[in-house]
């Protein structure tokens, strides 16, 4: 329920906290005190459209807070948890207008779209007078009203489902055929690339490592004749080791004879023979390392080439060669095996269609039988209303064909406001009158079932008489055992079955400038704005005795 409302620089509200509780509450005043002001800045907080013009006078922006009290296990907390809001304590709602017409809303003082506002903001809370821009039960509502009266919810559910089948089913018909199609106009294509891929048998990596091997080798060729001919130098026919060894084996016999001459000459011959070996023998074991096979060297190549020349051919990189061999062998064989699986895919969506039709019956059924319990409700309510002549028709029109998410039914409220006359569309036949006890009617009718957990009418007993404003405050004050119920209201017997009462008022705070303001009144003192609002400007004894007669009746209409 709406626990709290607080505004700010709106119109001529300047300051204003107002604190509501659960039931029936009114709000009453004299006409132009600012009644239409509150229910503009709530629909401001509620997500509505933002007007410049709505910001007061002088100021550079203004403020509506609306804060609610809901159950746990409202709907509308899986909403704030999907959209990564708090969601665990009081709601919020908080919307900024700005003298140059810019909004900001929030939710739970987190920024959110105005968009997202809306919609929290009709979970919440349903608005009804006598103007269609007020009354929020529109057409496209009427069928999800009627299940919720039913509590067919359940089997709409399963409707629905079953209708995402069929669209899922007729979805893979249609791709199948279309791929069909597509691989009967390229099958000589298909079949000759596919056999090119399959021959080439192209694997994931396998171009990469093929570049890498033959840069490798490429490399290897080139130092490859510098090692022969270091190799071919230490160990051929010139090398200067068999020379050297034979010099050094001539010296070492003569090392005795000339210690001091020879000793470190031999020495220095023997450490060069060493170094030598030790480089013929690097050099050899560099030749056996990078040796490799020229035939290799060209396989690699043209293996890298083909893979390369492949992946141009078909605008895809080396790696999706595979892949796209792939997806033409499979188009052959969906082509090959095209009829058996379309006839299994047509037999599936010929399923879903039946399993659709079957429950789409069964609700439609259920719908009919609802639709006569709900016209009986809203039926019984009628006469103390002063529309005792007029009928409640709830028009359900069905199409097998159209298989819908909500079933085959169109579900639309009508009215016929007199005997003889023409019914159609309940919003379009009846007078706003007439339209708000209608409207007065269904909600009694669905009590809390398909309704927000605030309910607020304007002024919806303007133009009736006190036996019907009786009528309509007594099934207000019944609405309210469900839901909390905020009221507009000129009648007196509406004012006397409330258990909260606001006093609208406007109040001049400087010369030429007044302000709006509202009070709510004591249980004790209400009899005294009833007697207002049944005596005019001056309150007579009578009057006032009339008001407690009126808020101490029992009677209900």
């Amino acid at each position: 329920m709406l626990a709290s409302l607080s505004i700010r620089d709106i119109v001529l509200i300047d300051k204003l906290d107002l604190h509501f509780s659960g039931g029936m509450s009114v709000l009453t005043g004299e006409t132009g005190a600012g009644k239409s002001i509150l229910l503009d800045s709530l629909s401001l907080a509620l997500g509505g459209r933002g007007d410049a013009g709505l910001v007061r006078h002088g100021e550079d922006r203004g403020q509506v807070t609306a804060v609610f009290d809901v159950p746990m296990a409202h709907p509308l907390r899986a909403l704030l948890l999907e959209n990564d809001l708090e969601h665990d304590s009081d709601i919020i709602l908080r919307r900024v207008q700005a003298s140059d017409g810019r909004t900001r809303a929030f939710v739970n003082d987190t920024a959110v779209s105005a968009g997202l506002l809306r919609q929290i903001g009709e979970m919440l809370v349903e608005v009804h007078g006598q103007h269609d821009d007020r009354a929020l039960i529109d057409p496209e509502s009427h069928r999800q009203l009627l299940d919720s009266f039913g509590g067919l919810e359940g089997d709409a559910a399963k409707v629905s489902e079953s209708a995402k089948a069929v669209r899922k089913a007729e979805k893979t018909l249609k791709d199948h055929v279309a791929r069909i199609e597509e691989a009967r106009g390229e099958a000589d294509y298909l079949r000759s690339s596919a056999d090119e891929l399959s021959s080439l048998d192209p694997k994931e990596g396998e171009e990469n490592e093929l570049a890498l091997r033959r840069q490798d080798m490429m490399q290897v060729e080139k130092i490859a004749g510098d090692l022969r001919d270091g190799y071919d130098a230490l160990d051929g026919p010139t090398s200067p080791i068999p020379e050297l060894s034979s010099l050094l084996r001539r010296l070492e016999r003569k090392v005795e004879l000339a210690p001091n001459y020879l000793t470190s000459v031999v020495e220095a011959i023997g450490g060069s023979l060493d170094q030598l070996e030790e480089a013929r023998a690097g050099l050899e074991q560099a030749l056996r390392d990078t040796d490799f096979d020229p035939q290799e060297l060209e396989q690699t190549e043209e293996r890298l080439f083909a893979l390369r020349a492949a992946a141009r051919k078909y605008s895809v990189q080396p790696d999706e060669l595979g892949k796209l061999r792939e997806q033409m062998e499979g188009d052959l064989s969906d082509l090959d095996a095209g009829e058996e699986k379309l006839q299994a895919l047509e037999g599936a969506v010929e399923a879903a269609k039946q399993t659709y039709d079957k429950l789409a019956a069964e609700l439609s059924k259920k719908r009919q039988k609802t639709a006569k319990a709900l016209e009986d409700a809203v039926h019984a309510e009628l006469p103390a209303l002063k529309l005792e002549r007029a009928r409640f028709i709830i028009n359900i029109e069905s199409d097998a064909e159209q298989r819908g998410s909500s079933g085959i039914n169109t579900v639309e409220f009508w009215a016929q406001t007199n005997p003889g006359t023409r019914p159609g569309p309940m919003f379009k036949v009846a007078s706003g009158g007439e339209l708000s006890r209608f409207l007065l009617a269904l909600k009694v009718s669905l009590a809390d079932k398909g309704s927000s957990p605030t309910l607020v009418f304007d002024e919806i007993d303007t133009g009736v008489g006190g036996a019907v404003a009786e009528a309509i405050g007594v099934r207000l004050a019944r609405l309210a055992g469900s839901v909390q119920v905020l009221t507009v209201t000129h009648a007196p017997q509406v004012a006397a079955r409330a258990n909260g009462h606001f006093l609208i008022r406007k109040d001049e705070v400087e010369k030429d400038r007044v302000a709006t303001r509202v009070t709510e009144i004591a249980q004790e003192d209400r009899h005294e704005e009833i007697a207002r609002m049944l005596a005019g400007s001056t309150i007579t004894e009578e009057a006032r005795a009339a008001a407690k007669r009126l808020m101490g009746q029992e009677t209900l209409v």
